[in-house]
C-alpha cells in the first residue's frame, strides 16, 4: 500500500455528523447526558437518589477506550494484546494484585470478540464515544450502590440502563419532547454545540468545487439531524450534501445487506415504504452501504470510486466502513489535543472576543487525560517478580494504527491545507505515530517519560 494519503485522489467525502462535524460544548454535554440517564434510572426503576448529584470531578472517571465487563461490575482498560492494564470496580480503582487474582496476565476473557469485531454484547459494552462515556461514569456508581445495599456479586443493571438509553434516544424522542436531552439541546443549542468554524465551511465548499461527492451518514434521526446541521452550518446546510443519510444505525449500515437493511425515503421526518434501488442523489434513512456504493458508480461513472469517511467512533465509523466497505477512513480524535497539554495554535486561531461564552471551559474537560485511567494510548505495565515495567500500547491506541488510515483532532486542523496535501498515512510499514496530523500524542514518542502514564 502507497506511504501517503490524499483527499484530491478520492472521489467521495462522507461524513459522521455528532463529534465530527457538529462538535458539542463537552463539559456541559457530558453533564447533560449523564444527568438524562441518571433521572430516569431514579424516577422510573427505583435505583438510589444519590446517582443524581455529581461532584464537579466525577466526570474524571470517563475515559474512551474503556470496556465495562458487565456481569462483575468492572471496567477495563486493555493492552494491545488483550490483557488488563487498569481496572476498577465501580469506580474504585483496583489495584494490580486485584487485578492479577480476578484476570490473570493473560488475554481477557472476552478479548477475542471485542477486537475481532470492535463490538459490544450482553457481557461486555466498549465506551469509544462522548454519546456513552457519561453513561460509564453512571454504570459505575450504580455498582458502587449496589454494592454498599445489596452486597452484590453479580450485576443486572445493565437493562435499567439499555431503557434508560433508549428513553432518551429513541427515534421518536424528539418529536415527542420525551426524555431529558432531546427538550434541553432544543432549548439551548448555543450551551452544548459549538458552531463550526468558517475554515471548515469553505473546506466542504471547496471539496465540492473539485467535483467530489459529499455525503452525510449519521445515525441521528432527521429531525435532530437538521437542528444540529442548521445549528452548526447554517439553514443552508443541505447545499453542502450530495447525499444525506440519516438513522444509519451504524454499523449496521456497512455490514447489513439491502434485504436487511433497505433505504427509505422520508416525509415530515416519517420514514416511509423500503426503497429496491438507490437511484439518485437525496435525503435517505436507514439504508446500507451496498446500495449506497452502487449509487456513487452511478455518480461518479467509475467501476470502483475512492471513498473516504470522516467519524469519531471505531465501533460505529471507523472499523466497519474499513472492514466491511473497505473505505478510506479519518479518525476524529479530540484526545490529540489533550495528550499535549495545550491546544495546537490553528485550533486557538479565534481572538477571545469571538469565542463562544461557553468556550473557555474546552479543555477543562475531564476527558482527555483521566488521573484514574492515564494515556488514552499507552501505558505501564508492571513487572513481575521485580523485573522492569515495560510500556505498552493500548489495545485502543493499536485500533487507530490498524483501521484508520489518518487521526487528526478535528476538522479544523485540516481544513486550510491544500486538497492535495500528502498525508503519511498509518501503514504496517510504518511507524506506529505515522499517521496522526498534526503531530503525534506525546504518549507515543520515544524516550517520553511522559506525565500521562501516571
Amino acid at each position: 500500500m502507497q506511504q501517503h494519503f490524499s483527499l484530491a485522489e478520492c472521489d467521495v467525502v462522507g461524513f459522521d455528523l455528532d463529534h465530527t462535524l457538529c462538535r458539542y460544548q463537552l463539559p456541559q454535554s457530558a453533564r447533560l447526558i449523564y444527568d438524562s440517564f441518571a433521572q430516569y434510572l431514579v424516577t422510573e426503576k427505583g435505583y438510589d437518589e444519590d446517582l443524581l448529584t455529581l461532584a464537579p470531578d466525577n466526570l474524571g472517571f470517563c475515559c474512551k477506550g474503556l470496556v465495562l465487563d458487565i456481569e462483575e461490575g468492572n471496567f477495563l482498560k486493555l493492552a494491545e494484546d488483550g490483557t488488563v492494564l487498569r481496572a476498577s470496580h465501580g469506580t474504585k480503582s483496583m489495584t494490580y494484585e486485584e487485578i492479577l487474582e480476578i484476570y490473570g496476565r493473560k488475554e481477557w476473557k472476552h478479548f477475542n470478540t471485542v477486537s475481532g469485531m470492535v463490538s459490544r454484547t450482553a457481557k461486555y459494552y466498549l465506551y469509544d464515544n462522548y454519546f456513552d462515556l457519561p453513561g460509564a461514569l453512571l454504570c459505575a456508581r450504580v455498582v458502587d450502590s449496589l454494592d454498599q445495599h445489596d452486597g452484590q456479586k453479580k450485576y443486572d443493571f445493565w437493562k435499567d440502563m439499555v431503557a434508560a438509553i433508549q428513553h432518551n434516544y429513541k427515534i421518536s424522542a424528539f418529536k415527542e419532547d420525551c426524555g431529558m436531552y432531546f427538550p434541553e439541546v432544543k432549548k439551548h443549542p448555543d450551551k452544548y454545540l459549538r458552531r463550526c468554524p468558517e475554515s471548515v465551511k469553505k473546506w466542504l465548499k471547496q471539496l465540492k468545487n473539485a467535483g467530489k461527492i459529499l455525503l452525510l451518514i449519521t445515525s441521528s434521526h432527521s429531525d435532530y439531524c437538521r437542528l444540529l446541521c442548521e445549528h452548526v452550518l447554517g439553514t443552508d446546510f443541505e447545499e453542502y450534501f450530495d447525499i444525506l443519510i440519516t438513522n444509519a444505525l451504524k454499523p449496521g449500515f456497512f455490514s447489513h445487506t439491502p434485504n436487511q437493511r433497505p433505504f427509505r425515503t422520508l416525509e415530515n421526518d416519517e420514514e416511509q415504504e423500503p426503497l429496491l434501488s438507490l437511484d439518485k442523489p437525496g435525503w435517505y434513512s436507514q439504508g446500507n452501504a451496498i446500495q449506497l456504493y452502487d449509487l456513487l458508480k452511478k455518480m461518479t461513472g467509475k467501476l470502483d470510486p475512492k471513498v473516504v469517511y470522516f467519524g469519531d467512533s471505531m465501533h460505529s465509523d471507523i472499523f466497519p466502513a474499513r472492514h466491511y466497505s473497505n473505505w478510506e477512513t479519518v479518525f476524529i480524535l479530540e484526545e490529540l489535543l489533550g495528550d499535549k497539554g495545550t491546544v495546537p495554535a490553528k485550533a486557538e486561531s479565534e481572538p477571545l472576543e469571538k469565542k463562544g461564552k461557553y468556550e473557555g471551559d474546552q479543555l477543562k474537560v475531564p476527558y482527555f487525560v483521566s488521573k484514574q485511567w492515564g494515556s488514552f494510548f499507552m501505558d505501564r505495565l508492571p513487572g513481575l517478580e521485580n523485573a522492569e515495567e515495560t510500556l505498552v500500547q493500548t489495545w485502543s491506541c493499536k485500533c487507530i494504527s490498524t483501521y484508520s488510515t489518518i487521526a487528526i483532532p478535528s476538522l479544523e486542523a485540516i481544513a486550510d491545507l491544500p486538497l492535495d496535501y500528502r498525508f503519511t498515512r498509518f501503514s504496517s510499514n510504518s511507524s506506529a505515530t505515522a499517521g496522526y496530523y498534526p503531530s503525534p500524542p506525546r504518549a507515543l514518542l520515544p524516550n517520553e517519560d511522559s506525565v500521562m502514564m501516571k
